[in-house]
């Protein structure tokens, strides 16, 4: 009898023990799971991708570098048996936690970025890499987007006035952004920057917005100092409006490619439409993508007298004005005289 109450006793105690266990064992599930889904496992701000091909361990081992989570197995708990992520960029910050992670990530609750568009811009290609470099897209997709009839014909522009619809500026929009949402975008905010007033601005200046495009690409290849720049319009203007060949050194660079160092008297006579040397009035297009101080400087661009300019010879990136072609040429030989003495140099 006292052996089956003992054995009776210690079957209990094993049971009790069972339970005990699987309690503890069920308490921590608990508490994971309520730590996982409610409790901030980040201590600050941090941007991620989430490339092609890439796996959930990638994903753990790049927000692992970073330094801001704050329990590291919360996160291999919670996104560890992701059986699927959205391609994207993310970003975490101190409210969020590794719950809120992984469903960020199964359903694509991407941040935007920035899309920058800055510095010198000539041809399709290099706007195919600026575009390339920080978007998800490829840049030769974009490059053949770019110089696509089919494409643009979207737009209602040819290849040639490719520059007329987009402005160099920074674009909030997703990574994943299609080569043609990209430049969805890119027509939408210029058709947003040609209001009612810049059109009659261009108006009263005889140009259409192509026309304003064309001339301020061309001061964009004259000069880079925004103070002058209105300047510099103000005289392609009047020649235009007296019918005088507008001899854009810029416009020659381009007939070339960009291939040349210095632009020489022998390369003023290639025959192309774009030459301002041989053909009067503007070029088809813009042979650049015009910054907006370039495109303001041509609508509010300087009304002086000046038909001529010449580069500074002190070399500090300005220009000397002249009214006359006498004055120009005493403005010339001063900046010849200084280049030959910065050659013997």
């Amino acid at each position: 009898m006292e052996k089956a109450v003992g054995k009776r006793r210690g079957w209990l105690w094993a049971l009790a023990a069972v339970v005990l266990v699987a309690g503890l064992v069920a308490g921590i599930r608990l508490y994971h799971a309520f730590y996982d889904r409610k409790a901030p496992n980040f201590s600050g701000t941090y941007e991620f991708y989430v490339r092609p091909g890439m796996e959930p361990s990638a994903v753990v081992d790049t927000l692992l570098s970073s330094g801001v989570v704050l329990n590291e197995k919360s996160l291999h708990r919670t996104l560890g048996p992701l059986r699927s992520m959205k391609v994207g960029h993310y970003t975490v910050d101190r409210k969020s936690s590794s719950k809120y992670v992984a469903r960020m990530l199964s359903n694509g609750w991407q941040t935007p970025v920035n899309l920058t568009l800055s510095g010198t811009i000539r041809t399709p290609e290099v706007l195919a890499r600026k575009i390339g470099n920080q978007m998800l897209a490829d840049s030769a997709a974009v490059a053949d987007f770019a110089r696509s009839a089919d494409s643009l014909s979207r737009y209602g522009v040819p290849p040639a006035l490719l520059f007329t619809i987009v402005i160099p500026d920074t674009y909030q929009m997703m990574w994943t952004s299609s080569v043609r949402e990209i430049f969805d975008r890119f027509k939408k905010e210029a058709d947003a920057f040609w209001t009612d007033e810049r059109l009659k601005l261009a108006q009263a200046q005889g140009l259409t917005p192509v026309g304003v495009s064309t001339l301020a690409s061309i001061v964009d290849g004259e000069t880079q100092y925004l103070p002058e720049q209105p300047a510099v319009a103000g005289v392609y203007l009047n020649r235009l409006r007296l019918g005088m060949p507008l001899q854009a050194d810029p416009t020659v660079a381009y007939c070339y490619g960009y291939t040349l160092n210095r632009i020489l008297t022998r390369h003023l006579d290639i025959d192309s439409p774009y030459n301002t040397y041989r053909y009067a009035g503007l070029p088809p297009g813009p042979i650049s993508c015009p910054p907006k101080s370039c495109l303001e400087a041509v609508l509010h661009a300087k009304n002086h007298s000046y038909l001529y300019f010449c580069a500074d010879p002190s070399f500090n990136g300005t220009h000397r004005f002249a009214a006359t072609y006498s004055e120009h040429l005493d403005n010339a030989r001063a900046f010849q005289r200084a280049l030959d003495a910065r050659t013997k140099r």
